[in-house]
């Protein structure tokens, strides 16, 4: 299987080597396209794994690449075309970029939980530092304010002095 290969440009060794002499000149400009043919190359078949680390003109060549590599018989290209032709098309990257890169779920269950234990704590800290409740919340006090409403003839129409009343009055504990 053959990968295409994209050359990558580079800059040349000596960028100083024109200005040297003006019957060097022409060895110069010689010099620099051999410098700019022999450069790196990106192979197609790696294109997901390389493609963030790839500048914006990088990407463009390969882009224009496979377009020109598409326009092939689609039973000719191999694998490797097919899936960077695919990758550069609709890979997870660009626009397409996930908001949330994979893992994010299991940090923000995990902080979330954190976060509950932390109110837990920090309201059983204060709970231990509050007072004793009032004595006017028991069961027998409130069954003493039922005796003192009774006495007093509190809500005589539809509460508890009422006649044939058959609810708790002020008693809410069991």
């Amino acid at each position: 299987m053959q990968a295409l290969r994209l050359a990558r440009p580079r800059a040349p060794l000596r960028p100083y080597a024109r200005s040297l002499t003006a019957t060097a000149s022409g060895h110069a400009s010689a010099a620099a396209s051999a410098s700019s043919s022999s450069s790196a190359v990106i192979p197609l078949s790696n294109v997901e794994a390389q493609w963030e680390q790839l500048s914006p003109d990088e990407q463009l060549a390969v882009h224009q690449q496979l377009e020109e590599v598409q326009k092939k018989d689609w039973n000719s290209l191999s694998v490797d075309e097919k899936k960077a032709a695919y990758y550069v098309a609709f890979g997870p990257h660009g626009p397409r970029r996930p908001d949330n890169p994979p893992g994010t779920g299991p940090k923000i269950f995990l902080a979330t939980v954190a976060g509950i234990a932390v109110a837990g704590v920090l309201f059983a800290a204060i709970r231990s530092q509050a007072p004793p409740p009032p004595k006017t919340i028991s069961k027998e006090w409130e069954e003493a304010s039922n005796q003192r409403a009774l006495e007093q003839k509190a809500n005589p129409i539809t509460g508890i002095s009422s006649e044939g009343y058959s609810g708790k009055g002020f008693v809410t504990h069991k």
